[in-house]
């Protein structure tokens, strides 16, 4: 049935040819957005500015980089060295000198796409994730309101995207900045200012974000010749925050997640949600192989115990019924079965029948998806991180078909400057705000891994040495 209902998405993509994930949507009606695309550049001072709906009417960005190239022909653009926009005449020096830069560092590593198409989306979402990376690897969510703020769950795959396309650099700054900001205990705040401030609203700590920083410090090393690319200290904190917090059921305390719910409003609100559960799993599993890379075999063994602890215990509490979001019978379902799915961890079987029914459940007539079954937020309205998590978790697995579906859908539900953003309407609009960072850096790692395999945390053998605590 599942196979049908793929082919039923692809038909839709067809006819529709266009932090995050929060349920606390702050638009009503049809939803909108601020802007359509940013202008700005790397270097210092780090600025970027957004461009009205207006200045983009009949604009485009000069091919593979961040300068707009407006209606009536001039250019709109931060010149290097600049904190603010300026219109300028193409021909003007700044311009070029702005447009060499952009293209000198998209040619630093790689953009991937096997067609125009495709190459146009990542290099502008390469382009984008720049412009939302200051130089001290502050990686905000987006650039304004509740987005412009680091979130570490998005900033980890910003880091690894960056990664993944040769820009090394950048991902050691993003991962710094989280090393810098992580709590005495191990865990982050759930968002943080650009200064590195944590911000206080009341927003419950998304334990996910562990676990997704220790993947991405683990696979931003299989890109630098496997070499830790950030403090060993903040892996040792983090990791051992999951294992002394596993129950004696194997699974984590219920918490928040990337839906950004308290567990009261939960189906099981007693018990954690895949989206805590998985992603902490795949921490531990990256934690124990950069423990064995880096030379300290009494942490492997201690988080290699702790990831088989939970291993066993995601099989049985959510396996049983299928990888639902709570792990009870005949749950709801949500985008989160994708991390238990490459490049998260190894091909399952039952994993692979539970993304299938997850997106059963999950499609719109729009043609993409919502974050989850039975949605408190707009039900019409679907969400491009969702979207990109289903597209990698395809090419990942060698699913090409259906990952190049979902990378058109994507791309044709851009902004009208090629940007993605966060949401697309009941009719077929971008909505919410654009560029979004962790969508970027999903179909970044999607485009990549249809080029070449991406690391997948390997499943830890049963370890030799006794941890004497």
């Amino acid at each position: 049935m599942w196979r049908r209902r793929a082919r039923l998405s692809v038909a839709l993509i067809t006819l529709a040819a266009v932090a995050t994930c929060s349920a606390r949507d702050p638009f009503s009606g049809p939803p909108g957005y601020e802007s359509p695309g940013l202008v700005g550049g790397g270097g210092w001072p780090y600025a970027q500015a957004a461009v009205s709906p207006e200045q983009a009417e009949g604009a485009r960005y000069i091919l593979n980089s961040s300068v707009l190239r407006l209606a009536d022909g001039r250019a709109m653009l931060i010149p290097h060295g600049g904190t603010e926009a300026v219109t300028l005449p193409v021909t003007d020096p700044r311009v070029g000198a702005a447009v060499k830069g952009d293209r000198d560092w998209l040619n630093s590593g790689t953009v991937p796409g096997g067609t125009l198409e495709h190459r146009g989306m990542a290099a502008r979402a390469l382009l984008d994730l720049r412009l939302l990376t200051t130089p001290t690897g502050a990686s905000t969510a987006s650039w304004y309101g509740m987005w412009n703020y680091v979130w570490p769950r998005d900033a980890a795959f910003h880091a690894a995207a960056f990664a993944a396309t040769g820009h090394p650099r950048e991902a050691r700054d993003v991962l710094a900045f989280l090393a810098r900001v992580q709590e005495p205990d191990g865990r982050w705040d759930t968002r943080y200012r650009p200064d590195g401030s944590a911000v206080d609203d009341g927003r419950a700590v998304q334990l996910d974000e562990i676990g997704w920083v220790l993947w991405a410090t683990w696979f931003t090393s299989r890109y630098a010749d496997g070499a830790t690319t950030a403090p060993w200290p903040m892996v040792q904190r983090a990791a051992d925050w999951i294992a002394r917090n596993l129950g004696p059921d194997g699974l984590p305390p219920a918490g928040s997640d990337y839906f950004e719910r308290r567990p009261s409003a939960e189906q099981d609100p007693d018990r954690p949600t895949l989206g805590v559960s998985a992603p902490l799993l795949v921490g531990l599993r990256a934690a124990a192989a950069l423990a064995q890379r880096s030379g300290h075999p009494v942490d492997e063994a201690r988080w290699t115990k702790a990831a088989q602890k939970l291993d066993q215990a995601i099989r049985r509490e959510y396996g049983a019924h299928g990888y639902p979001r709570s792990p009870i019978p005949n749950g709801n379902m949500d985008a989160s079965v994708t991390f238990l799915a490459p490049p998260f961890a190894p091909h399952d079987m039952s994993v692979e029948f539970a993304l299938g029914h997850a997106v059963e459940r999950l499609s719109l007539d729009n043609g993409g998806l919502l974050p989850g079954e039975n949605w408190p937020g707009n039900p019409t309205t679907a969400w491009t991180p969702e979207v990109a998590l289903f597209a990698l978790a395809d090419a990942a697995s060698g699913r090409t078909v259906q990952a190049a579906a979902w990378l058109d859908w994507l791309a044709a539900h851009r902004t009208s400057l090629g940007v993605l953003p966060e949401k697309v309407d009941a009719d077929h609009r971008p909505a919410s705000v654009a560029p979004l960072g962790w969508t970027a850096s999903l179909v970044l790692l999607t485009l990549t891994a249809g080029e070449h395999p991406l690391p997948i945390p390997p499943v830890p053998a049963t370890p030799t040495p006794e941890d004497p605590s």
